[in-house]
């Protein structure tokens, strides 16, 4: 198969997975920062409010802090609020910092001549900071969930990315950890999906990778490993 396109997921894929212990605690000390409640601004982030924060419902980080007050019944001064975006922007900064063979397989992927397209569930963060990352550079085009106001497995977001890429999707590779049955959904509009799972990630990771334990297609332990299966020597 020759490969005009790769399509890159983003977290626990080009970068690891968000560790559990130090998201709650970011959460937590948001809450206090707006004087609301930790565990009730913990819950309402991770389980109330990120469907609508993945979807663009909340167009800014701040909207999303608003929401959480307004169901606390706390009014947070503007400096208060400031903070705690401030607070979250840190910690979006911290998780967007690149897997330690990322940067060498996406310039190894570019000068093989292959396009190269991120698709994301994501909040609003992840676009705002995109152009600061390492990964700019080598992306042609960006879907972002909370921009195309969809999730995924949904076959338009692939769709989105080979489109702007200007190839077929059975022409393109996506490459992800399996979140939500994302591989899945990619070989359904076909796609050809590969897993990335690295030894030791599962435990520590946020979200739902159920497709890391029943995959049968292709894997790979390192993003590097990528290259061999799209034919780049």
């Amino acid at each position: 198969m020759e490969f005009k396109a790769v399509v890159f997921d983003l977290f626990g894929t080009l970068v690891p997975p968000v560790r559990a212990p130090r998201f709650e605690s970011t959460l937590e000390q948001m809450g206090v920062l707006v004087g609301v409640d930790p565990e009730f601004f913990k819950n309402q982030w991770m389980y109330d409010t990120w469907m609508d924060r993945a979807t663009g419902v909340f167009a800014t980080t701040a909207d999303n802090i608003l929401h959480v007050c307004r169901e606390a019944g706390v009014d947070p001064s503007d400096e208060a609020l400031a903070e705690a975006v401030a607070l979250r922007m840190a910690f979006a900064r911290e998780v967007l910092e690149p897997r330690p063979d990322a940067v060498a397989t996406l310039e190894r992927i570019k000068n093989a001549g292959l396009g190269m397209a991120l698709v994301s569930v994501c909040s609003a963060e992840v676009p705002q900071l995109w152009p600061e990352t390492s990964f700019a550079p080598y992306f042609d085009t960006l879907v972002y969930s909370c921009v195309a106001g969809l999730m995924k497995p949904d076959p338009r977001l692939f769709e989105m990315a080979c489109d702007g890429l200007g190839v077929k999707l059975e022409e393109s590779a996506y490459v992800a950890d399996g979140f939500k049955d994302e591989l899945k959904g990619a070989v359904g509009v076909g796609m050809h999906a590969i897993l990335i799972a690295p030894p030791g990630e599962a435990e520590y990771g946020l979200g739902h990778r159920g497709e890391a334990a029943t995959w049968t297609g292709p894997r790979v332990e390192a993003l590097s490993e990528v290259l061999g299966l799209l034919g780049i020597a």
